[in-house]
């Protein structure tokens, strides 16, 4: 009698829901992904501020300033000349010649960004302290890479001249 009375209450339980748990054991939903107007507006405002931090160190005479806290340790930069500097080092002797007599303005012109690396052209406005220097410009491909939440500088190329209206 007992398990007659077993297999009636099995045969008259409701059936399982199916969907209820299916939803219990699905992976759960996924948070939405920064749209990439989003991601391109966080990434030009995050280097506009690194471009910030640049103009003052010149302004303040601090290469040191430059070369730690812009540029990533294993940086690798080409000059217009076509020579190769490789590591902060290799910067440090450079920004102790050129931060000194001079300031500098960074107007960025195209950017572009995919998760944590990104590039952007610059104009790159130099002005001797001295007012008999003559100013003048580089075009500058800053390369970024965003490490531990912070963009560093991990690269860079760059002429002389300036990007005009027709190239943005």
């Amino acid at each position: 009698m007992w398990a007659a009375a077993v297999a009636l209450m099995s045969a008259c339980a409701p059936p399982a829901n199916d969907d209820a748990e299916q939803a219990a054991q699905a992976e759960p939903p996924a948070v939405a992904a920064p749209s990439r107007e989003d991601e391109l507006a966080a990434f030009k405002k995050a280097i506009r501020a690194r471009y910030d931090l640049k103009e003052k160190a010149f302004a303040d005479d601090d290469a040191d300033l430059v070369v730690d806290q812009f540029y990533s340790e294993d940086v690798y930069s080409v000059d217009n000349e076509g020579n190769v500097h490789s590591g902060r080092e290799a910067l440090r002797a450079i920004y102790h010649e050129v931060v000194p007599p001079h300031t500098v303005k960074v107007e960025s012109i195209r950017s572009h960004v995919d998760g944590s690396s990104g590039w952007d052209w610059t104009n790159f406005y130099v002005t001797p302290d001295d007012p008999e220097g003559e100013a003048f410009s580089f075009v500058i491909l800053f390369l970024w890479e965003q490490r531990d939440g912070k963009w560093w500088s991990v690269g860079d190329i760059y002429v002389l001249g300036e990007l005009t209206a027709e190239a943005h």
